[in-house]
């Protein structure tokens, strides 16, 4: 997740009498926990943000819902706990409850690093796609994969999609893969960030994608469309990811790290070390290698 570690800046244009993210803390305190920053006043800020936009809304019974059972649960499990709160609230089709949670954002984020912690704000609504984004049933009979391609799109630009994706890389992977690599041209690199960061196999904190561990080929276009980006954000993922490859097929990695260094630029042969670093520590003779060729 892209802003764990990182310090709090209020995404560029949003105001008090608009929509809003909440403060957060420059890190977690000592004593306190991530869960802290899906409390009562980033609840409070969700109804007023929906209020705003959608004056139906019922900001009270809305907070009032979502506090109930709360104290005891991680962020993940507040974020899919406001899910399902934020689905008996909004409107009964799934689309119409989308559009009122885009319209509820904040401006989309105008940098890569320092993130902040206040970006949290936005896991309940990839927890909302994540959790009901595939059923049709849902949306009135009608496939909601576009809206949700749609929602990620925009979240991404936020907070990150990293989680949401995953289902429907385990659920419908052949047109997911698709869509992802078509947005590594996307002109966010926030976008871009997610077609790598979103298809991780083993992505910490989330689910894995049993497919993609067990056989990571289907996402090598998508490495090979990335690993020369201009960001270091988004090439940073990149290595990351080839270093999830090298978990469990590491001939698989280093082959791909092998044909990356022809030619490579100081820009990719870092992100050749970053990828084998770990394997390498762990006197990996293959990984050594690359690492030392990769200077």
């Amino acid at each position: 997740m892209k802003a764990a570690h990182q310090v709090l800046q209020r995404p560029t244009g949003a105001r008090r009498d608009g929509p809003r993210i909440p403060d957060a803390p420059r890190s977690i305190q000592k004593g306190s926990s991530l869960a802290e920053l899906l409390g009562s006043e980033a609840i409070e800020c969700l109804a007023q943000n929906l209020k705003l936009v959608h004056p139906m809304f019922d900001a009270d019974l809305f907070q009032r819902a979502a506090l109930k059972g709360l104290a005891s649960l991680s962020i993940l499990r507040r974020g899919e706990h406001l899910a399902r709160v934020l689905r008996a609230h909004l409107p009964s089709c799934y689309e119409d409850a989308v559009a009122v949670l885009l319209r509820s954002l904040t401006p989309p984020l105008t940098a890569t690093d320092d993130l902040g912690l206040g970006v949290f704000f936005y896991l309940p609504h990839v927890s909302f796609v994540a959790a009901y984004g595939l059923d049709a049933n849902g949306n009135g009979g009608r496939d909601p994969f576009e809206v949700s391609m749609t929602a990620q799109h925009e979240l991404t630009r936020r907070f990150s999609a990293e989680f949401s994706m995953r289902t429907f890389l385990i659920h419908q992977p052949e047109r997911t893969l698709a869509r992802l690599l078509k947005w590594t041209r996307d002109a966010d690199p926030h976008v871009r960030r997610l077609c790598s960061e979103g298809a991780r196999p083993r992505l910490p904190w989330a689910q894995r994608i049993p497919a993609l561990v067990r056989d990571p080929r289907p996402v090598l276009p998508i490495l090979e469309a990335l690993k020369d980006d201009d960001d270091l954000y988004v090439r940073r993922s990149v290595a990351n990811h080839v270093g999830d490859i090298a978990k469990d097929h590491p001939a698989l990695a280093f082959e791909l790290c092998e044909r990356w260094l022809a030619g490579a630029s100081e820009e990719r042969k870092w992100l050749i070390r970053h990828a084998v670093r770990h394997p390498a520590k762990k006197g990996v003779k293959a990984a050594m290698r690359l690492r030392e060729r990769a200077q």
